[in-house]
């Protein structure tokens, strides 16, 4: 299936605790396509209901570059909930769900946040959904989760819970068949497959970082969550066509639209033998390359 054409560019998203105010006053400048203000896992317990009271603030200062804002919530229902009330307003472009362990699990929370939308005026769907599955239970749900709602645009599978969940290593090697059904399961709905091969806790190496990148966008990943800076410009890169690419999708585009306009079936482009599913791919690859060059674009403005 063909992506939704409502989805948005997420080539790279940071992590950001909501209650760190000195990384909250850095993370506009950094490139980053997306922000994930953190109420979950970089929060302590103790310290969530004041994380919520500054959602408002963070959510308007990290958008200052043009970056989407997303609000990571938390699993248990009775700290989602008030999550969901601090984080649904017009800064805020989507929540990401932790753990989400069903279609309907999701539904539940759509519930309340239709009724926050409506009472506060906002359109109601306004707020976007990240699906994040992170347990072996969930993992059998994901075609399922993919096209929960409208609201969906994007799913990840969490390394180190799912990790933890199976009873594995987040590395790579055990990694490769749970994200690589997510990215089918995302895929069959339509909407973007986030992450890469590996884990997020493992930031230093950046020459790894880059290939592991490269390799996970062979395999149909289109962005990726990330907890330091310096992983952004790689993201963003990586997760983009290559120049040459993108020249070879546009030479492959024109060839066959003044073949079919000729009434001619086969043609070769650089040598090769081109078929329908290739010039379906070098438009798609086309369509995403126009789609960062406008988010590029708003950015500059």
């Amino acid at each position: 299936m063909m992506l939704r054409t409502d989805l948005p560019v997420w080539r790279s998203l940071l992590f950001v605790p909501a209650i760190a105010r000195k990384f909250v006053d850095g993370a506009a400048a950094r490139g980053a396509d997306a922000i994930i203000l953190d109420l979950e896992d970089s929060v302590p317990p103790a310290e969530k209901p004041r994380a919520r009271t500054l959602l408002h603030e963070a959510a308007e200062i990290v958008s200052r570059g043009g970056a989407d804002v997303l609000v990571r919530i938390n699993r248990p229902l009775r700290l989602a909930i008030p999550d969901i009330e601090a984080a649904v307003s017009p800064w805020v472009q989507a929540l990401a769900l932790p753990k989400v362990e069903s279609a309907n699990h999701l539904r539940l929370l759509v519930e309340a946040i239709d009724e926050i939308e409506a009472e506060r005026g906002m359109t109601v769907g306004a707020t976007k959904l990240l699906a994040m599955v992170e347990t072996a239970e969930a993992f059998f749900e994901m075609p399922e989760i993919a096209r929960a709602h409208p609201r969906m645009v994007a799913m990840t599978l969490g390394a180190e819970d799912f990790a933890l969940s199976v009873g594995m290593l987040p590395e790579a090697e055990g990694l490769f068949f749970p994200k690589q059904q997510m990215i089918i399961a995302a895929r069959s709905a339509g909407i973007l497959p986030l992450g890469f091969l590996g884990t997020v806790a493992d930031f230093r190496d950046l020459a790894a970082f880059r290939a592991t990148i490269q390799r996970s966008r062979r395999l149909g990943f289109l962005g990726a969550a990330c907890i330091h800076p310096n992983q952004i410009a790689i993201l963003n890169e990586e997760y983009a066509p290559p120049a040459d690419e993108v020249a070879h999708a546009e030479r492959v585009v024109a060839a066959y639209e003044k073949a079919t306009g000729q009434g001619v079936g086969a043609i070769t482009v650089d040598g090769k033998m081109i078929d329908v599913p290739v010039v379906e791919r070098a438009q798609a690859l086309l369509a995403r390359h126009r789609a960062i060059a406008a988010r590029q674009a708003r950015r500059v403005r």
